[in-house]
């Protein structure tokens, strides 16, 4: 029998088909679903900011940002068998929750989405779908066995990425 396994915000988590990952209250934070369609190995991390070095003591806790999130869910993997030159990834969230205001700090979903791209691209990961920007926050959960990832909305129609 699956389990659905829980990610919080600022964390991360791994599994193996047929198991799936799950996250709540996407705003401005990114999900960052990656998968080894060889293994069925998979990953999902909940990050909240985009780059642990401008932020004092950021070493406390690597998943709430992409740029240390996003290597640590990798390494994670590779530890259960997955292959780094075999993954892909999706990506959603990233929204800009308060669309009237233009300062740095309200822009975060947008430097957010940036930065795991970015990260992504180093470490030499294709995001092959994503679902990011907009107004709204977002759930989602992940099958590494399929790839599907679900994006779900209030008042929107679940998608599939």
């Amino acid at each position: 029998m699956s389990e659905i396994i829980k990610v919080g915000m600022a964390d991360l988590k791994t599994c193996k088909s047929p198991d799936g990952i799950t996250t709540l209250g996407l705003g401005s934070c990114v999900g960052i679903a990656i998968r080894d369609p060889v293994t069925l190995v998979g990953g999902l991390a909940h990050i909240m900011l985009p780059d642990s070095t401008a932020i004092r003591n950021s070493a406390s806790n690597i998943a709430k940002f992409a740029d240390t999130g996003i290597v640590e869910l990798v390494r994670q993997m590779e530890l259960l068998g997955a292959k780094r030159s075999r993954m892909v990834a999706k990506i959603a969230g990233g929204a800009a929750m308060f669309a009237s205001a233009r300062s740095d700090i309200v822009q975060v979903g947008q430097r957010n989405v940036e930065a795991t791209e970015e990260t992504l691209k180093k470490l030499n990961i294709p995001i092959i779908a994503k679902d990011c920007g907009a107004n709204y926050g977002r759930t989602v959960i992940f099958f590494p066995e399929t790839g599907e990832y679900h994006i779900r909305a209030v008042g929107k129609a679940e998608t599939i990425i």
